[in-house]
């Protein structure tokens, strides 16, 4: 029998990766005055944010050894993404961010390729001379498990931690020089990661964090259950409650005994092998594998204010799931995450639930008040927690645009891409046959605040790093 790599091993690599400048363009780095470019064609607003780009950016994928959803063997990659050049910001030891994505169904998603948010990322962060390290998670970019452990809070907190080891490594190799300052950042599912990697990493001594943030994430994922099923479902919802599902039962958590005791017949043969996918999420809709937003019964009750488009014939879940779950809500409440659920599907959220550590190190949450996908109560239920443990986080929602600190140019950047957005969909409604203000909600949580909070981010660790330098003698 082969010997297993310890965790965190290097397995290949760092190879260079070549990034696309173009639709039929690739090169070997992306030069300042090259980003940008990059950043104008993507819109004024994120040019006049991101800052005048001052180093090269350089990007490498490495395969390192991890784990799956139950502790078993695999692998997975990750993008290191690197400044140079003559400016000093890109010179001598960097500070590093390990980075988190969001949610994505692709199965060969890949941050190395620098496409939508792994580019915001370098462009706000690699281009001002951070280290950038970006897994991918395992079971994306040619990872062996056949699923992905999405919101496993364990899981994916050992693969960031293993990601980083197989990163030091390439470093090395590379003889690139990291500074002692490590910040953790993530959105969406990435906000989630990222502070189950805050906790996983502050119960050991291999890595200190300097500061964390966690973007638009659910972090209070036992209440955001709960919400869903007393009907107030989320956009978005007939994914992530597939993914959710095939990540609890791969990790042993039975919160169904079959497929087809938690979804409708039509969708449960093959949801277990349906994500990561090679199909687009239209595609999916189009050939009936998923309903695009209908998740309970048209007259499964109770039914939230505004929620009857979550609720229609053909759904996702069946009705006798849904009811029995709201059964054990009833006699076991948790709006705080301190209670004893006897359903296996509530168990499971509750033990993903980030509301049960106490931040030894700065932490930033942002978001938007109004974001139909992750609502921002997992934000301030958080950070209620966290103050009442004795960590007050620093909470920005990017709706609250007469505050006075030091996130002005972050909501600032929100209305600016907001109305963008809004132009853009006041052209497509027409031919859409929904509304301008719809079509706007439905770009909210991917495209208006995922900038913005990158930017919070960003104004965050630099003003720490300021804060930490050595005065001028």
């Amino acid at each position: 029998m082969l010997a297993v790599p310890e965790r965190g091993t290097l397995l290949s690599g760092p190879t260079l990766s070549r990034i696309e400048t173009g639709v039929f363009s690739t090169s070997k780095r992306i030069e300042p005055a090259m980003l940008a470019e990059v950043l104008e064609k993507a819109g004024s607003t994120l040019a006049q944010f991101a800052g005048t780009p001052r180093c090269t950016i350089t990007t490498y994928s490495l395969r390192y050894s991890t784990i799956g959803g139950s502790g078993e063997p695999t692998d997975a990659s990750t993008a290191l993404i690197l400044p140079s050049g003559e400016d000093p910001a890109c010179q001598g030891p960097r500070p590093v961010l390990l980075y988190a994505h969001g949610t994505s169904t692709a199965k060969d998603h890949n941050m190395a390729r620098l496409r939508g948010e792994a580019k915001l990322v370098a462009a706000l962060f690699t281009a001002q001379g951070y280290i950038v390290v970006a897994p991918n998670y395992a079971g994306y970019d040619g990872s062996s498990l056949p699923y992905h452990p999405y919101l496993n809070a364990e899981q994916q907190s050992a693969d960031m931690i293993d990601a980083m080891r197989a990163a030091r490594s390439a470093m090395a190799q590379l003889k690139v020089q990291a500074a002692p300052q490590l910040f953790l950042a993530g959105y969406s599912q990435g906000g989630h990661v990222t502070l189950a990697t805050q906790r996983a990493m502050q119960q050991g001594s291999e890595f200190k964090v300097t500061a964390a943030a966690g973007l638009s994430g659910p972090y209070a994922m036992a209440r955001f259950s709960d919400t869903v099923f007393s009907g107030q479902p989320n956009a978005g919802i007939t994914i992530y409650l597939p993914l959710i599902a095939t990540s609890a039962q791969r990790a042993g958590a039975a919160i169904y005994s079959k497929p087809e005791e938690l979804y409708e017949l039509q969708y449960a043969s093959g949801i277990e092998t349906l994500f990561p996918t090679t199909m687009t999420r239209k595609e999916l809709l189009k050939q009936g594998k998923l309903p695009k937003a209908a998740l309970f019964a048209r007259d499964s009750l109770p039914q939230g204010r505004g929620a009857s488009v979550y609720f229609s014939n053909p759904h996702l879940v069946r009705t006798s799931y849904r009811d029995a779950y709201l059964q054990d809500l009833a006699q076991h409440p948790c709006d705080d995450g301190d209670c004893t659920p006897a359903n296996n599907l509530r168990k499971w959220m509750l033990k993903n639930d980030l509301r049960n550590y106490t931040p030894q190190s700065p932490l930033l949450l942002c978001g938007g008040s109004r974001d139909p996908s992750v609502p921002f109560f997992n934000a301030t239920a958080a950070a209620e927690y966290f103050s009442e443990h004795g960590a007050p986080p620093t909470v920005v929602d990017l709706e609250e645009l007469g505050a006075q600190d030091e996130f002005r140019d972050a909501r600032r950047s929100f209305v600016l891409i907001s109305e963008e957005a809004m132009k853009r969909a006041q052209e497509d409604a027409p031919k859409s046959g929904r509304s301008a203000n719809e079509l706007l909600m439905d770009a909210y949580h991917a495209r208006l605040a995922g900038a913005p909070c990158l930017l919070a981010a960003r104004n965050y660790f630099n003003s720490l790093m300021r804060q930490d330098a050595p005065a001028a003698p």
